[in-house]
């Protein structure tokens, strides 16, 4: 991980992973009790537009390499770099071009501009769901092709809607990496269907592997997909307000640490990660059991081609 990198890292997300939670929420600006020194009054504010944070305590600010230096009283940016390159399952990221710059207007400049909604039929994008192993009907049902502008360059991805009329977006990119970004505003999705039971996810690839693995394409339940784990507190009172709720979050710090937040708040929480707990998360999962599957099935091919071995007379 460079620099360039670890600045593309959701501050929120990062301070998540180490258990500290916003005490309250302003708009883009997210106050916290100073993860910095001890203090009554939260007056540590990260803006999450510019992902960029403030102690008015202390005077101190600045991006994600300043913060981690600060909390774990690292020498330089190679010791922050390298702190951050372990951890870096646990985070968000955003995409550098739209979300890196220090001032507000070149931030509204620079804001994803959707050109066009229409349903996923890019040869691209079906690929794409396919190396997920998601059913295509499945994302074609939930998900749009998003056609969209950054500083007059046109890109297009996966697009799946939040309560807020924003999306989550998702493609792979041209080093086959994942690419995500969302268009604001930023909100949780859910699922509604007057049932006792809500099932949590983090993220809607995981919602999509949920339904592929069950061969379903609706699910019984109330259902909310986070879209980053630093939404819990948006979906909290919807979570809540049903007596038995079961969490597929991912296998790190910062989805154990919500699990354990809802656990406070609702009586019966049933941890789902345990069931690949040897995975980051529910979608590499399903990927590794698609993958043992097509093996089997070869193995099965090549015994029956294989002709039998009997005695000569």
């Amino acid at each position: 991980m460079n620099s360039i990198q670890a600045k593309t890292i959701k501050i929120v997300d990062y301070l998540y992973s180490q258990g500290i939670e916003p005490k309250k929420i302003q708009g883009n600006n997210y106050w916290y009790s100073s993860p910095l020194r001890k203090e009554e009054t939260p007056s540590f504010k990260v803006d999450c537009l510019l992902n960029v944070w403030y102690d008015h305590g202390s005077g101190k600010g600045g991006n994600i390499l300043d913060l981690v230096m600060a909390i774990h009283n690292l020498p330089n940016i190679s010791a922050a770099l390298s702190h951050l390159s372990k951890e870096s399952n646990s985070f968000s990221f955003q995409q550098q071009d739209i979300l890196s710059s220090s001032d507000k207007r070149d931030q509204e400049d620079k804001a994803i501009q959707v050109i066009k909604e229409i349903p996923i039929s890019h040869p691209a994008l079906i690929d794409y769901i396919q190396s997920r192993h998601i059913d295509l009907t499945v994302a074609q049902l939930y998900c749009k092709e998003i056609h969209y502008q950054v500083q007059g360059k046109n890109y297009f991805a996966v697009g799946f809607p939040n309560d807020k009329g924003g999306y989550e977006l998702s493609h792979k990119s041209n080093n086959e990496s994942t690419f995500k970004a969302s268009v604001s505003p930023k909100h949780i999705t859910t699922i509604r269907n007057s049932k006792d039971t809500c099932i949590v996810f983090e993220g809607f690839m995981d919602y999509l592997s949920y339904l592929t693995m069950k061969n379903i394409q609706h699910s019984k339940a109330d259902t909310v997909i986070l879209n980053s784990i630093s939404n819990l507190s948006k979906a909290i009172d919807f979570i809540t307000s049903h007596q038995k709720v079961y969490t597929y979050l991912d296998n790190d710090q910062a989805g154990k640490n919500a699990t354990q937040q809802i656990s406070k708040t609702c009586k019966a929480v049933i941890d789902k990660s345990t069931d690949y707990a040897n995975y980051k998360d529910l979608n590499e999962w399903l990927c590794k059991t698609k993958l043992i599957e097509k093996e089997q099935q070869v193995q099965k091919q090549e015994q029956i081609r294989k002709p039998s071995r009997g005695f000569r007379r």
